[in-house]
């Protein structure tokens, strides 16, 4: 059983910056995917004009590095201009049913 999380934030631009935040952070992601432990952070545009992240990490060890790190300040700071409001982030376990490689991230 992997020891993985996930995790899945979700950002709340400002009304019509939906598009500045997703171009502010993007040159925040090559950092963050080289950092050790990083499986998966992608960034999805919403129906409801939100960003979500998707994220995976090797363990909670590595998470909690990427916390600590330079890579999530500059993405913190890259965003703060274009939120309405602040994140809202969830840490998920895994509670797959059926194929497990269909079945989890």
């Amino acid at each position: 059983m992997s020891d993985s999380i996930v995790v899945l934030a979700r950002l709340y631009p400002a009304e019509g910056r939906q598009q500045d935040l997703l171009d502010a952070i993007a040159p925040t992601f090559a950092a963050i995917h080289a950092e050790e432990g990083c499986q998966l952070f992608a960034a999805h545009s919403a129906s409801d004009g939100t960003v979500v992240l998707i994220e995976k990490w090797e363990s909670r060890a590595a998470l909690d590095a990427h916390g600590r790190g330079g890579a999530v300040r500059a993405l913190r700071s890259a965003r703060a201009e274009f939120e309405a409001r602040p994140a809202q982030v969830e840490l998920l376990t895994p509670s797959p049913p059926g194929a497990t490689a269909k079945g989890r991230l």
